[in-house]
């Protein structure tokens, strides 16, 4: 009996221990010629929306579905223009995070908003079918 306590607190602590929090999301870092953004995984994302506070943008055109607790959807091509910057945080450190269908308009609308001054930007790596292929929804 005592064997089966053992064994059950060594699992619980161990997968306590491997659960990662929001603190702990670094991302990987993309240098861009104004500065940087950072690129997060499926996993990182889905852990910064158990506590969010965060603006998520899906910047993909055409329409191709949205994931849940999506914010905006500003196209990639056009997140620079007045109307849509008028809709994202007026603070340049507010923690915005993007994503597409496969990450390259994300990357293309994240160096954007680098250039422009925005310090606090993340860019789902793979966009939605990385998300799909991890076993997550995407609401259509």
């Amino acid at each position: 009996m005592k064997q089966v306590f053992l064994i059950s607190l060594f699992l619980l602590v161990t997968l306590t221990a491997c659960q990662s929090s929001v603190e702990e999301i670094t991302g990987k870092e993309v240098t861009t010629a104004d500065g940087s953004y950072k690129n997060i995984t499926p996993a990182d994302l889905d852990t910064m929306l158990k506590n969010k506070n965060l603006i998520l943008v899906n910047v993909h055109i055409p329409f191709a579905g949205n994931l849940a607790d999506t914010d905006l959807s500003i196209p990639y091509d056009q997140i620079s223009a007045p109307e849509n910057l008028a809709q994202l945080p007026a603070d340049k450190d507010a923690k915005i995070v993007l994503y597409c269908r496969s990450g390259r308009m994300s990357e293309i609308a994240a160096t954007e908003l680098v250039s422009l001054g925005y310090t606090n930007i993340w860019n789902l790596e793979g966009g939605m079918v990385a998300w799909e292929q991890t076993g997550r929804e995407i609401e259509k």
